[in-house]
């Protein structure tokens, strides 16, 4: 009895401590628990920016820049409530501290629909914010970098901003209120002015406002204005450092090859010609970690000495369960997830099955996307040195922190003893939030203590041991009453869940809970149908994925806009009024829709062009931002060309207008790429395709005009790295449709008969 009360009171007391925790406002981000210290004259005013002497302004990165142009947004954000001049702006890699942790990426993967504003919602928002400013990770993912720091750089920014007014008040005796800030200066109307590097050392030591007052939109100077790229011209000049350009001293390299069956053992290997070859150092057995396949390792003077020898290796390869499974086989598993009983229903609106019985004349039809990879242009690479107990590490990641843990605990050092370099990345794509390649290194490094080694993939081995955007099956289903007005919409898809996988090679423990990413961009759509159905079911297969540009929503799109597409011609209505016609209660979609439309010249004559032409559209939400695209699309005997794509966007607050467009051309690149020629092929668990002659990217002479036009707002910024991803390949297969009268429902987009 007595443990029971006590278990009882502890229970109560632990619930009330929780509930009483979760009332409470998530904590600052402003300040480090330790404050930063002076750097090169560089004082630190909270853990955003350090100000010099010289009057540089160094802004704190705490995301990986990987050709998204965050650094530039982050900075503007600051920079405009400091007040800087933008020639004055330098950046800086953060370190480790809570603050850094990103909150919205994890808020925004809950499997909640957009339209849904309930209490529920709302408090699970809340709760896991401050979950992740406490427990998080630093990440760069689910283009959430300018929607979680938007408030914290800018109040870091006006926080700064009010001490240099502070210290400049101080200094002169005079009344804060009629201290003004600009460019840089601090002015009074009596004619005295001081530069930030004149007043940051005693701005340091002021008071922090606990509520620094923020600029209106209306007062801003760089948001919302293009603004070159801040390390744009390092990457002209070549002055930009990637995990490749990484060099210190008396650096060895190391090229890895590993089973060509995922996920298999290396039973034994020979290497007696590959230790005589020249520069040769050492050739070992490297374990399968984090979700990596067993291989083996040559270290060498040079990347061209490392796979040189490695080609004089002789391995014996085993066999896992992977050798059971090649693409046809696999095609044919999901198939049957789609009649599983086990589907989770994600957003269900009234009885749609029986509503779907009733109808005058019902559609269904089938889709498919394959498994994509990464090819992200800097293959994977690591440079670790471990060094009288302690270690220094460059680590191109999208997940710093995590990255130091894995490489402390395989290196059997402190963490306070590592330090962590995050340079550029050469694309991350979501390739970059795994940590196999790191944690490859530090076992490579450990083997070779004393010396600095750089583990290099050749393209082959990275895009034969990549986590794969899973391969899915859908089938959808509708139904029109006799005036041809939807009465029911009914979708259920099929896939390997990207959370359990990486969850359990991460964590080691199982994933709880639904994947959204499964079925995003099926569920979480505007469409207003009388009644819907919407399900999932994971299926379990021995290959690894991960999270490709987009995730979820890049196959998902695709099925929903091409049986949008279907569905409005078998009501006999224009695409485009079809749409607009399930979007009334949705303004911002429509408007994006509208301008998209307005804008390609959709409904008129295109202009007389050698080869027919047609336009076809489509319209997504994801990452919070709305995205409609026109593709202009001809067909020939050498296949599908798309000519031009114009793209309306509503993402919100737009910081950096010429970023939105960059990040909209390079998705439709992408995104075409995948669309026209992506596709990850197995046999018997071996990855089919090895390099760009077998997995090719579209050309420059292929790349369609992009126009990108962006709706004015002043709603909370949104994500950009990926919404411009999903529409594409829709758009493209409703305009062959459009031209063709053939529904291409497979991806990669195939067409090999004459156009009508």
């Amino acid at each position: 009895m007595k443990r029971r009360h006590l278990l009882g009171g502890i229970a109560l007391g632990t619930g009330a401590l929780v509930v009483g925790w979760s009332v409470l406002p998530p904590r600052q981000r402003l300040l480090t628990a330790q404050d930063l210290p002076e750097v090169n004259g560089q004082t630190a005013l909270n853990g955003w920016v350090r100000i010099g002497s010289d009057d540089q302004v160094s802004v704190v990165m705490a995301r990986s820049e990987m050709g998204q142009g965050v650094y530039t947004g982050l900075a503007m954000m600051l920079a405009d409530e400091l007040d800087a001049r933008w020639d004055q702006i330098r950046f800086e890699t953060s370190g480790f501290d809570h603050i850094y942790n990103n909150q919205s990426v994890a808020a925004d993967g809950l499997p909640f629909h957009p339209d849904d504003q309930g209490r529920v919602k709302q408090f699970a928002q809340w709760m896991t914010a401050k979950t992740m400013r406490e427990i998080g990770l630093n990440a760069t993912g689910g283009s959430s970098s300018m929607k979680d720091l938007w408030l914290p750089m800018r109040q870091a920014g006006a926080s700064a901003r009010a001490m240099l007014v502070s210290a400049a008040a101080q200094k002169w005796q005079l009344p804060e209120t009629e201290c003004t800030v600009k460019d840089g200066v601090v002015s009074h109307p009596s004619g005295k002015s001081a530069r930030f590097g004149e007043l940051a050392a005693l701005a340091a030591q002021q008071p922090r406002p606990s509520n620094p007052i923020l600029k209106t939109p209306a007062q801003f100077k760089f948001i919302g204005q293009a603004t070159p790229r801040l390390e744009g011209q390092s990457k002209v000049d070549g002055s930009a450092v990637f995990g490749l350009d990484v060099r210190p001293e008396g650096l060895w390299f190391a090229c890895v090859r590993m089973n060509p069956e995922l996920g298999a053992p290396l039973q034994s290997f020979e290497a007696s010609k590959a230790l005589q070859m020249p520069g040769v150092q050492k050739v070992f057995a490297v374990d399968a970690v984090k979700g990596s396949t067993a291989g083996v390792a040559v270290v060498a003077q040079s990347t061209h000495q490392a796979l040189k020898a490695l080609s004089q290796v002789r391995t014996v390869w085993g066999t896992g369960p992977a050798a059971a499974w090649s693409s046809a086989e696999i095609h044919q598993h999901l198939l049957k997830g789609l009649d599983s009983n086990d589907a989770h229903t994600y957003y269900e609106h009234g009885d749609a099955a029986k509503a779907l019985k009733s109808a005058r004349k019902t559609l269904q039809a089938d889709y498919s996307a394959p498994y994509l990879a990464h090819a992200t242009m800097e293959p994977m690479n690591c440079t670790v040195w471990l060094k009288d107990g302690a270690a220094e590490v460059w680590a191109p990641t999208q997940i710093p922190d995590a990255a130091r843990h894995v490489i402390a605990k395989i290196l059997d050092i402190p963490k306070d003893k590592l330090t962590l370099h995050v340079p550029m990345l050469g694309c991350g794509l979501g390739r970059r939030l795994e940590l196999d390649y790191i944690a490859q290194a530090a076992h490579i490094a450990k083997a070779c203590a004393g010396h600095p080694v750089q583990t290099v993939w050749d393209r082959s081995q990275d895009m034969q041991h990549d986590f794969y955007r899973p391969a899915c099956v859908s089938r959808y289903s509708a139904g029109l009453d006799d005036q041809g007005q939807v009465v029911a919409w009914q979708s259920r898809s099929a896939s390997q869940s990207i959370a359990a996988d990486m969850v359990a090679r991460l964590l080691g423990a199982p994933a709880a809970g639904p994947d959204k990413t499964t079925a995003e961009g099926a569920f979480d759509q505007a469409y207003e149908w009388p009644t819907s159905h919407i399900s999932h079911s994971t299926v379990q297969l021995p290959i690894p994925v991960g999270s490709w540009r987009s995730v979820g929503h890049s196959h998902q799109a695709f099925f929903k806009e091409s049986f949008v597409d279907e569905v409005a011609h078998a009501a006999g209505q224009d695409p485009l009024a079809f749409r607009l016609s399930l979007l009334k209660n949705h303004p911002r979609h429509a408007r994006v829709l509208q301008l998209a439309a307005d804008q390609s010249g959709w409904g008129k004559p295109l202009a007389l062009t050698p080869e027919k032409r047609a336009l076809g559209l489509a319209l997504h939400e994801s990452f919070g931002s709305i995205v409609a695209q026109v593709a202009e699309v001809s067909v020939s005997a050498q296949g599908i060309r798309v000519h031009r794509v114009v793209c309306a966007v509503d993402c919100g607050q737009v910081v950096n207008p010429d970023g939105v467009a960059q990040q909209m051309e390079g998705a439709v690149v992408m995104g075409l790429t995948a669309a026209l020629h992506g596709e990850i092929t197995l046999e018997k668990g071996r990855v089919q395709q090895s390099n760009f002659h077998d997995q090719p990217l579209l050309r420059m002479g292929q790349a369609p005009l992009v126009q990108t036009h962006v709706v004015p707002s002043d709603a909370h910024p949104e994500g950009m790295g990926e919404p411009g991803t999903p529409p594409i390949a829709p758009a493209v297969a409703n305009a062959v449709f459009a031209l063709t009268g053939q529904r291409l429902r497979s991806l990669p987009l195939h067409f090999n008969q004459a156009p009508l």
